[in-house]
């Protein structure tokens, strides 16, 4: 593998991690990320394959790429996703792939992700109750969710973390019922600000519950919370732990604390954009390049216009704040 600089933007930040969307169907429908029906995904053919991803994230870890993390829609619908797992854990220089997943195929498909070579895993966890599970994601499958957390600890994908999207007038009553759930099977759970990438664009400020609000109610319902070491400043996490030393907490706050100056994220959505923020209102064409027998070089130099064009930050907090036209499912969560 060719050593090539570092992938610094015009702030100095070094980009050292790509979020890789492989798909961009899914088996759910949260409200906060995609429509309910009539949902019009991109043909098989558009998307890139196992081979182009591998050879975009070589040509990634040759500028320095050392973290993948595998997302959608729901990457576990992509058929034999061990298979592309193996092909990146081969790749010189990559040392963690990571995959976000909604959990509910993750029972039948934990064993073969980690013998290919997945390291960790992410799962999608909103509500402890049915009632709340199928208001949010708008599909049964809430028993199909724990059974995968269940089949991943068993299996040894570590660390797990658990992600909630923090909706106000939705997610305040099982605040108290997640934390207990991930202290008592020993998991970090993650609380996410509601962001402004539904695809039906209902978001508005008001629906977003605050990590700090969030803070308080477990404090009030569980116990003290102490700020826990970040030695990765680049993590979007504010991480807490119980006083008592029973489990972390991690708070992204987006919308109420935007932490855009120590990012270090790239993305590829499933056809092979390349985007530098999840915000972004312009794209890079990778899968042109890939499919028109491009160079390393090539691939390399589409990479740095797409990093050095980076913006300060998202601007959710600005008047000046223009909403991307894609919705999550579709650029990668």
């Amino acid at each position: 593998m060719t050593e090539r600089e570092p992938l610094y933007d015009a702030l100095g930040r070094v980009h050292t991690s790509l979020r890789i969307s492989v798909t961009d169907r899914c088996n759910i429908r949260c409200f906060y990320c995609m429509p309910e029906e009539n949902v019009r995904f991109r043909p098989r053919h558009e998307l890139l394959t196992f081979e182009e991803i591998t050879r975009l994230a070589r040509v990634m870890a040759s500028l320095g790429v050392n973290k993948l993390r595998l997302t959608g829609g729901e990457p576990l619908v992509r058929a034999e996703l061990p298979k592309l797992v193996a092909q990146l854990a081969a790749v010189p220089g990559i040392h963690e792939i990571a995959l976000t997943t909604n959990g509910i195929l993750l029972a039948e498909q934990a064993q073969a992700l980690k013998d290919a070579g997945l390291t960790r895993v992410n799962i999608s966890l909103d509500a402890m109750t049915e009632e709340t599970f199928r208001r949010i994601s708008r599909r049964d499958g809430l028993d199909r969710v724990i059974a995968g957390i269940h089949a991943a600890k068993h299996v040894g994908l570590a660390p797990i973390r658990l992600n909630t999207v923090a909706i106000k007038g939705i997610t305040e009553p099982e605040i108290p019922a997640l934390a207990r759930f991930a202290r008592d099977e020993q998991l970090e759970l993650r609380f996410i600000e509601f962001m402004p990438l539904d695809a039906d664009q209902q978001w508005n400020n008001d629906q977003v519950l605050t990590g700090e609000e969030i803070r308080r109610q477990l404090e009030a319902a569980i116990g003290p919370l102490e700020p826990a070491d970040r030695p990765d400043l680049s993590q979007p996490a504010m991480d807490y732990q119980y006083a008592d030393g029973n489990g972390r907490i991690g708070f992204i706050n987006p919308v109420s604390q935007p932490f855009c100056g120590d990012c270090n994220r790239l993305r590829v959505t499933a056809e092979g954009q390349l985007r530098n923020c999840l915000f972004s209102t312009v794209e890079w064409d990778a899968r042109a390049l890939l499919r028109a027998s491009a160079t390393d070089d090539e691939l390399a130099q589409l990479i740095r216009d797409c990093v050095r064009a980076k913006k300060p930050g998202h601007g959710i907090d600005s008047s000046e704040f223009i909403r991307p036209q894609r919705a999550m499912y579709q650029i990668g969560g």
